[in-house]
């Protein structure tokens, strides 16, 4: 340790400045960011924040309390080059502190009291220390080659005076090298830190150290036992991490959340950052928000009962009864709205009503066009009521029947839909209850259709496109799923019509849909079908899915099926086998196109033109569902 300072523990009485950098791509700062920086303000002589890019009038609200000073910057060097700022703007000033903890915003805290691990980590004669660790590893994972060494994860990162006021120190700032991209800031500098300075001699520990648990990186993989062991932090990555890769490592977001809440962490805030900031198929998976309810009703309140309008779009009049005896499994009153494409049907519909017992206000509405289907119909012929601010919830239902798609495909189609939605009393009472216990519960609505559709892997179909420049007009930065969105496949939901307020308070316009030709793949009801999570989710609500016991024994029974056949010819867990499919071109074309061609070439050379419609992404698909079923049984069924 030749001309390095001998490490010292943290004086009683120390001074400690926390460097805490935020990056919003709103400019805003979400709700635990204070929350984390008001617990750290016992423990700090000085709190700089510094934001990457632009702070809002409200972020600065919000900062100023828990802060003593703000520096916003450009956003250039991620976080790393925000802390070599904020160490540029304090200057010799630096010396007036026994300790600098460099952190940022990619975790929620405190979870766990700050306190104990500040006083254990004081007592360490160390020169840094990290709040948690990654292991080495060979190969190193993000090049395929080399070693990633041991080191000390950035997002946490406590120096202690005796290496801050050192010329290494000072060197290390000063030849710190761009990063443009995300991958440059983890090879240049995250897993380079520790190893640059314990080389001259320079002493780190962990407060969480993975030697402690059976993995290379707690932090990511062992969320819920560091919160068990008294870490104060959950990292927001298990949130957004790409599910596959968390499924092969056995990683139960559910239960993190659950020990979180178990500790006195307000999830609202965690719902409110991760429903805004995160792919909603992502985050519905990571965290496990599939509900399984119960036909008995176990958790509704009926002190707190919820203002709920059932918005009921009756295109076929014969099934009027049916949509109400399901709307009537609501508890308590509850007002209906109906609308229809004519006077005629008006009338039937009223008759029906009129012989049915009352259970709140009704009204039926003829819509000037049933262009945009139930879509217009709800954002169009609804908009005052939606934005009435009368009601707590809206139930969204229309007369499903999908004749086109054959009887029992569109039997199951509607039975998805309504059973998932409206199957009981107790089931109902259970689903509204969520509401009532989540706040920030934006929506609810059944699991993706897969059964009688190929949607899995394509249910974007040719709507992404035109959903992405419609989000961008209404002012959704909410980050798009890769694959298939999460959405109300269907169109039926239940909502607090708040959640919805990005969509209703556009002026939408019935020729905005077209007529029945442009009801289909890229028209303007397909693309709405897609976007209400999105929506829900710019404004701080999250989405979660809903089933009943019996649904799930069909659809869980199906997937597993069908996913134990597909994986059945590539070896690996799902995520290499998905890796491996991409790049062999399957996704978008390439050799896998290819290879499937010159089978269909070689033995159904008939049906090489619809194969190359098929895999044509410029071609808007209208009814694929019947052009994978004129493909061979044993193309579209088992293995061949």
């Amino acid at each position: 340790m030749t001309g390095v300072a001998r490490p010292g523990v943290f004086p009683v009485g120390g001074r400690r400045l926390v460097v805490y950098v935020v990056w919003d791509r709103r400019g805003d700062v979400e709700e635990y960011v204070p929350y984390a920086l008001a617990g750290l303000r016992e423990h700090a002589a000085r709190i700089l924040v510094v934001v990457n890019g632009s702070l809002s009038d409200e972020g600065r609200r919000r900062l100023e309390p828990v802060s003593d000073e703000i520096l916003v910057r450009e956003n250039v060097g991620f976080d790393i080059w925000a802390h070599k700022a904020a160490l540029d703007h304090v200057g010799a000033g630096i010396s007036e502190f026994d300790e600098v903890l460099l952190t940022n915003d990619t975790w929620f805290g405190p979870v766990r009291p700050y306190g104990p691990v500040f006083e254990r980590m004081g007592e360490r004669t160390v020169h840094f220390w990290g709040m948690t660790d990654h292991a080495r590893e060979v190969p190193n994972p993000f090049t395929g080659k080399g070693v990633l060494p041991y080191h000390l994860q950035s997002f946490w990162i406590a120096v202690r005076r005796e290496m801050f006021l050192s010329e290494e120190w000072a060197s290390y700032w000063r030849d710190l090298p761009p990063m443009k991209e995300y991958f440059d800031a983890v090879l240049t500098h995250e897993i380079r830190f520790t190893e640059h300075f314990t080389s001259r001699g320079y002493t780190a520990l962990a407060a969480f150290p993975c030697t402690g648990y059976d993995t290379a990186n707690p932090s990511l993989y062992n969320a819920e036992a560091l919160l068990h062991d008294g870490c104060p932090v959950l990292k927001r990555r298990p949130f957004f991490q790409w599910p596959p890769y968390l499924d092969a490592h056995a990683v139960i977001g559910r239960w993190t959340l659950e020990a979180a809440e178990s500790y006195g962490y307000p999830l609202e805030m965690l719902w409110r950052n991760l429903a805004r900031n995160v792919a909603p198929k992502d985050l519905n998976t990571d965290a496990g928000m599939l509900e399984v309810l119960p036909d008995d009703d176990v958790s509704y309140d009926p002190a707190r009962p919820l203002r709920t309008v059932v918005i009921a779009h009756i295109f076929y009049v014969e099934m009027t009864d049916e949509m109400l005896d399901r709307a009537d499994n609501l508890p308590g009153d509850y007002d209906l709205v109906v609308t229809t494409p004519d006077a005629q049907r008006a009338e039937q519909i009223r008759a029906l009503i009129a012989a049915r017992p009352s259970r709140g206000a009704t009204e039926v509405r003829v819509l000037a066009s049933n262009d945009g289907r139930d879509q217009s119909a709800f954002l169009i012929g609804c908009r005052d009521v939606l934005l009435s601010g009368a009601y707590d919830v809206v139930v969204k239902i229309h007369s499903k029947k999908t004749p086109q798609d054959g009887y029992n495909v569109g039997r199951h189609f509607k039975e998805q839909q309504f059973d998932n939605l409206l199957d009981s009393p107790g089931y109902v009472a259970n689903l509204l209850a969520l509401f009532q216990k989540e706040p920030g519960l934006g929506m609810a609505y059944p699991p993706m259709i897969h059964i009688g559709y190929p949607t899995m892997g394509r249910a974007w179909w040719s709507n992404k496109p035109g959903f992405e420049e419609l989000a961008k007009g209404l002012g959704i930065r909410v980050p798009l799923d890769d694959v298939s969105p999460l959405a109300p496949y269907g169109s039926m939901f239940i909502a607090r019509p708040e959640a919805l307020r990005l969509l209703v308070e556009h002026p939408w316009r019935y020729e905005e849909f077209g007529g029945v030709d442009a009801y289909r793949d890229g028209g303007l009801a397909h693309i709405l079908e897609r976007l209400p999570s999105y929506a829900a989710g710019e404004l701080g609500f999250h989405t979660r899915t809903v089933s009943t016991f019996e649904y799930m024994s069909i659809s869980h029974t199906a997937l597993e099926f069908k996913l134990d056949e597909m994986a059945a010819t590539i070896p690996g867990y799902a995520y290499e086998q998905i890796d491996f499919v991409r790049k062999s071109g399957f996704v978008g074309g390439g050799r896998g196109r290819d290879l499937l061609k010159m089978y269909v070439r070689r033995n159904h050379p008939g049906l090489l033109g619809g194969l190359r419609r098929f895999f044509d992404p410029s071609r808007q698909p209208g009814r694929v569902v019947a052009r994978v079923r004129a493909l061979p049984s044993r193309l579209r069924g088992r293995r061949t």
